[in-house]
């Protein structure tokens, strides 16, 4: 493997790469051709991230094994499913999209993700972990019923092997005994590091020397000794219960192979291109580096799981994610009974301070988020009074938990809701914009949706302290840049802000981040402005006041329509007999694709220009 010290900053020459348009092409190369291929993938994918921004350190991790697949299987009419998509530049790269490549996050171009609409070679969209497994079982029994022989493979890292998920699907595909394939890719990471019993297990696997001997040994016997197959396998399964206890994968009807180097191509081929044609279900467990091949991604997995756009250097100005991470410290510092949770998104969920600061009140509990909520419960039961730190897209992955083990027993669980809304370059896999839909029809549940900084401190304090569960959504990246105090002050639950009285027919209410958009259309058109801050509960006494005798009311929200806080108001104004016209705005039904997050708000008219506009046309 050729190491790299730096990022290409000219075009690199790919000789070897420039001959390959699709799968097919690869069959043509020797394996030393495909060696020398491996290197130009690896430093063109080096230049084009640079360029376009994106995932990096797991698409460098793969290189060889790509290489390998393609080489061995016939896709697309074999199935090759990548789990979470975060390593699948190098796979859009060798099936006909190098050339597009550049355009990868940004509006109208390549997808992040594997996307079954972009190309043929993309068997399965996905986004968000753990969900190959399954998905590859379902091909491989629909081909079984459809008569066909084409063969199924899932990639799935050690991070998303922690999800209850995973193994659900590990134990049906072994009770059926379909034809899959699964790899292991065990890089010992997924965004942050890996955490739990299972990553210390393979961790203890991968750190034998005498079971990885043991496994050569053991090809090379029953290479030599073919009539010695049930020997050998009866010694081989007797010694790796000695040295890897558990024999998990093997309990669960699988043959575990490995581990071996995947990054060794010769390696790979071999293995692979035997276990592709056996009987039942394989498990092919390969050791990468995440980031391998360019020395400053090794040396650095976290910061280097992605990159900007240009290498350029990230707006200076405070994130939602740091006010929440400087707010859970605060609160920590005088609450002992605060406790910090995370599936798996420390630095993401800015709990990297909260985590060295508290560790003993600190649990990252892996991509497990239905785990996460129901532990979450239990704490509560016991008075303490935990803090969820997740993803808005994510919190959607527990939704049974948050009803069934949260709700309905009405315990003390805060929820801070990071990316809700539009997110930006990453699409509609993450994009948060149904937790307002999703939250408010549950009872029991406080639905906040602060307009800035200052609101998202304060909303957080008026959430920890409230008696029962309550959320707080905030999105992705910075805010207006409002300068806010340190203090552990609070608003009063239900209580919004008036923020501009205008027109006393003409009433604008905001809920969330798009306070900034509002205010600039109340003030051209004179309209009175009332920042919510709550979906549920309403503060149903401004509400009374000003929607009684208006003639128009406008709502705006970074969150779907249907069921949405606008909904929340007529539903109130029914229930009122109040008869106002309505325009509500917010985001459209349907999936808006991945672009910057300025351009998929334009996207969906909430701009001001764009607002201003549609108000107009009401008022007129």
């Amino acid at each position: 493997m050729k190491i790299f010290d730096s990022i290409p900053e000219n075009m690199p020459q790919t000789p070897f790469l420039d001959r390959v348009s699709d799968p097919n092409d690869l069959k043509k190369l020797s394996q030393n051709e495909l060696i020398q291929l491996a290197d130009e993938l690896r430093e063109f994918l080096l230049y084009s991230v640079s360029k376009s921004g994106g995932h990096l350190g797991a698409g460098l991790g793969v290189i060889e094994l790509t290489i390998v697949l393609h080489y061995l299987f016939d896709s697309p009419n074999d199935n090759i499913v990548w789990d979470v998509g975060h390593q699948a530049y190098p796979h859009k790269i060798l099936t006909n999209r190098k050339h597009l490549i550049e355009t990868i996050r940004s509006k109208e171009g390549l997808s992040p993700f594997p996307k079954r609409k972009e190309s043929k070679y993309d068997a399965f969209g996905v986004g968000h972990s753990s969900t190959s497994i399954s998905a590859a079982l379902g091909m491989s029994i629909g081909n079984k019923i459809k008569g066909l022989n084409d063969k199924t493979v899932a990639i799935i890292g050690d991070g998303a092997m922690t999800a209850g998920m995973s193994f659900e699907a590990l134990s049906h595909a072994g009770a059926e005994k379909s034809n899959i394939l699964v790899i292991l890719n065990d890089n010992d990471m997924s965004i942050s590091e890996n955490v739990g019993g299972l990553n210390n297990y393979f961790s203890r696997i991968w750190a034998s020397k005498l079971y990885t001997g043991i496994k050569k040994s053991g090809k090379k016997v029953l290479k030599n000794l073919p009539t010695a197959h049930h020997l050998a396998r009866t010694v081989e399964t007797s010694m790796k219960t000695m040295v890897a206890p558990g024999g998990i994968f093997e309990e669960l009807g699988w043959n575990y192979i490995g581990p071996i180097d995947g990054h060794n191509i010769q390696q790979l081929i071999e293995v692979i291109d035997n276990l592709k044609n056996l009987e039942g279900p394989q498990f092919l467990h390969i050791i990468t580096k995440k980031g391998a091949g360019f020395n400053l991604a090794e040396k650095n997995r976290i910061k280097y799981h992605a990159i900007s756009k240009g290498q350029s250097s990230k707006s200076k100005k405070i994130k939602y994610q740091d006010i929440f991470g400087k707010w859970i410290v605060d609160m920590a510092s005088i609450n002992e009974s605060l406790i910090g949770i995370t599936p798996a998104m420390r630095e993401g969920s800015g709990l990297v301070e909260f985590s060295q600061k508290f560790p003993e009140r600190y649990f990252d509990v892996a991509i497990a988020e239905q785990h996460a909520l129901t532990f979450a419960a239990g704490l509560a039961c016991q008075n303490l009074k935990p803090v969820v730190a997740i993803y808005s897209t994510f919190l959607q992955r527990a939704y049974d938990q948050l009803i069934h083990d949260i709700a309905i027993q009405n315990l003390n669980v805060t929820f801070a809701l990071d990316r809700s809304g539009l997110v930006g370059e990453d699409g509609p896999t993450h994009s948060g914009n149904y937790d307002i839909a999703y939250l408010r029809c549950i009872p029991n549940m406080i639905v906040t949706t602060p307009s800035n900084e200052v609101e998202t401190r304060l909303l957080l304090t008026s959430a920890f302290n409230f008696d029962g569960p309550a959320t707080v959504r905030y999105p992705r990246g910075s805010g207006p840049n409002k300068t806010f105090e340190e203090s552990l002050n609070e608003i009063p639950i239900g209580k919004a802000n008036l923020i501009r009285k205008g027109d006393k027919k003409s009433i604008m209410l905001n809920f969330g981040a798009l306070l900034h958009e509002a205010e600039k259309v109340a003030e051209n058109l004179n309209l009175t402005l009332i920042d919510m801050r709550f979906v549920k509960p309403l503060d149903e006494d401004i509400l009374k006041n000003h929607l009684k005798q208006a003639d128009l009311v406008v709502t705006l929200e970074d969150g779907c329509i249907a069921g949405g806080a606008g909904s929340a108001v007529q539903e109130f104004c029914s229930k009122q007999s109040f008869n106002p016209r309505f325009l509500i705005l917010g985001i459209p039904d349907s999936f808006i694709e991945h672009a910057s997050r300025d351009e998929m708000l334009e996207e969906c008219g909430l701009t001001a220009p764009k607002i201003e506009d549609k108000v107009l046309k009401m008022m007129e």
